[in-house]
């Protein structure tokens, strides 16, 4: 082969790189390609092309780079083209509706990749097959596209984002004409329409021609427009919010948040909150963080607690780079700064949704058709909450795309579904977007912070009034890191098939008594009647749940996307029960026997979490 690739000795790997050449056009890509053959970096070449990246329900995330394992020029477009096929088998209307494409600021300067970029390749692909596209022509949070599609009664929506991964990575995120992400089947529906569309289509790589095609709409006015009109109806203090004397910090972490976030308080006639200057503008170095990740808690939020500082404000509000999540920090007494947990702020969010809510439905009988749902490895407190206040609370399966969906079931059958979450910082507090949104989450707190500042409540205080109402539940969560996926096939086994015996699992956990047991890679829960999980079940991920009968609950499961095994553990209290230090000593003591007998991290060599 020309170009020194007669060098390369793998055959296959030796046709793939000849084909991609073949299609690439982006010369940056395509001479990183070049180089590296010339090098004779086989490694390197295999660590590109041995593996296809795999489109899943949250669609692709990887670093930018040449190669079929990358986010790239050429990837993008046979993903859209793949995608494109896939709409057409589905909707007969497709080229009546249209899709809708949103993209946040990263940016790849080596392979000449960028989110603003890839979203022009994807918008060609579509106008060249005769799709109306309704293309932002500028940066956007992701909960923007969900609420395009469900406001413009479009097809699909695309996202191009890595949300608050690596500045290196960067994601492509799909929407269904629901304003929901997929769920399966679709994306197996999808990954095998981009493996028979390999081949760029003829129009594939001209995003003049699509930037200036009649089928080519800008929606961002009008989605801004009506999006902060849509907000407003979970506005409901506005004449606290007008004259609250509170000071609230906001950051964007480099992020596309500032501007949005801005406009919401406005929307909300909240003052507006004070922006990190040196985080405030999108920039995809992401230059003062090490992980632009705002779950990461403190390290993230140094310069937003140094400008609280100097202006007096209580309350700190991040998005992470997306603006889909949101983390919320507050002054406490003492000086120190206290990060609020996932699971607390849910706690919050959940119970003002449902305070708001009853003041403006104050008949008994409203609360039969209110929902609230949360992921299966969040907090049960909005469980405690709907038990005692009379409204549904519903568990899913992990990840938005479980409650977005079940969500617009429940609306479609006349439900009101007041708020959703999971502990990773991801609230959904109005059903006009069916996926986590930190912008509409973002003035909601600004309008709660202020409404109990009104009243000389904080957060924290608010937080404890809620714990004393609805029963205390504490959270421990962490992880262990284990490259083996055989050691992990077998520590999973061995809970399975306890004291040797096939499909028995363990009726204690150092000395703390099992009450049931849910295992959502076989199906089995002890809890039902039959023994039948009711929450779907995955065969390709292990997760499996213990109660115990000190209220206590615990989960292992894999992560989809790191080398990692998670666990989620949680003591439910009974109102009345306020010994938290009691509590805290009987978690922690949890947490050791599940360490200790079920984890056994010398037997298995894992590394734990690191510090």
């Amino acid at each position: 082969m020309e170009n020194g690739l007669s060098t390369i000795v793998d055959v296959k790997l030796d046709q793939d790189i000849k084909t991609w050449l073949a299609y690439d056009k982006n010369p940056k890509t395509a001479a990183l390609v070049k180089a590296l053959v010339k090098e004779g970096a086989l490694e390197q070449l295999r660590r590109c092309f041995s593996s296809r990246m795999v489109f899943g329900t949250a669609g692709l995330r990887a670093a930018m780079g040449p190669g079929v394992s990358c986010m790239n020029d050429l990837t993008i477009i046979q993903t859209t083209q793949g995608f494109c096929g896939y709409l057409e088998q589905c909707f007969p209307d497709l080229k009546e509706r249209g899709v809708v494409i949103g993209y946040d600021a990263r940016a790849h300067p080596a392979s000449g990749g960028s989110s603003k970029r890839f979203a022009s390749l994807a918008a060609a692909a579509f106008t060249s097959r005769g799709v109306p596209v309704h293309l932002f022509s500028d940066i956007t949070p992701t909960p923007f596209v969900p609420f395009a599609v469900s406001h413009l009664g479009l097809c699909a929506g695309v996202m191009v984002t890595a949300s608050h991964n690596p500045k290196e990575d960067n994601g492509y995120k799909v929407y269904w004409d629901n304003g929901a992400q997929i769920v399966p089947p679709h994306d197996k529906g999808i990954a095998q329409a981009i493996e028979e569309n390999l081949e760029p289509w003829p129009q594939a790589w001209d995003t003049e021609k699509a930037l200036s095609s009649p089928l080519l709409k800008d929606p961002y006015q009008d989605i801004h427009k009506q999006y902060f009109k849509a907000i407003q109806q979970h506005c409901h203090h506005r004449d606290i919010n007008k004259s609250s004397e509170v000071k609230i910090v906001h950051t964007s972490v480099h992020g596309v948040g500032h501007t949005f976030v801005q406009a919401a308080f406005k929307a909300f006639d909240l003052r507006p909150p004070f922006a990190v200057e040196e985080q405030k503008d999108p920039d995809p170095e992401f230059p003062t963080v090490k992980y632009p990740n705002p779950e990461e808690g403190k390290g993230v939020l140094t310069l937003s607690f140094a400008l609280a500082d100097r202006e007096g404000a209580s309350v700190v509000l991040a998005n992470d780079p997306d603006a889909d999540r949101l983390a919320i920090a507050e002054k406490q007494k003492s000086g120190q700064w206290r990060v609020f947990t996932g699971n607390e702020l849910g706690a919050l969010l959940g119970w003002w949704m449902f305070r708001c809510w009853k003041k403006q439905n104050p008949e008994p009988a409203a609360v039969k058709s209110v929902y609230m749902l949360a992921s299966t490895v969040s907090s049960k407190i909005l469980r405690a909450i709907a038990l005692k206040e009379g409204f549904h609370f519903e568990e899913t399966l992990t990840g938005f795309k479980w409650m977005g969906n079940r969500a617009k079931e429940l609306l479609k059958n006349g439900k009101s579904v007041l708020f959703a979450f999971e502990e990773a910082i991801g609230y959904m507090c109005s059903p006009c977007v069916l996926d986590k949104d930190g912008v509409s989450a973002a003035a909601i707190a600004g309008e709660m912070t202020s409404y109990l500042a009104a009243k000389d409540i904080s957060l924290s205080q608010q937080l404890i009034s809620i714990y004393e109402e609805y029963g205390y539940h504490i959270t421990k969560n962490s992880y262990f890191i284990c490259h083996d996926q055989e050691v992990i096939r077998s520590l999973f086994q061995r809970l399975r098939n306890h004291g040797d015996q096939k499909d028995s699992y363990p009726s204690e956990c150092g000395g703390f008594s099992v009450t049931s047991v849910r295992d959502l890679t076989t199906g089995h829960d002890s809890s039902q009647p039959d023994n039948k999980a009711v929450l779907p079940t995955s065969s390709s991920s292990q997760m499996i749940t213990f109660s115990f009968s000190n209220g206590g609950v615990a989960t292992l499961r894999t992560s989809g996307t790191e080398p990692k095994i998670k666990y989620y553990t949680e003591l439910c209290a009974a109102p009345g029960n306020s010994d938290l230090e009691q509590l805290q000593k009987e978690l922690d003591n949890l947490v050791d026997a599940l360490v200790e007998h079920f984890f056994e991290p010398e037997k298995n060599k894992l590394q734990p979490k690191p510090e």
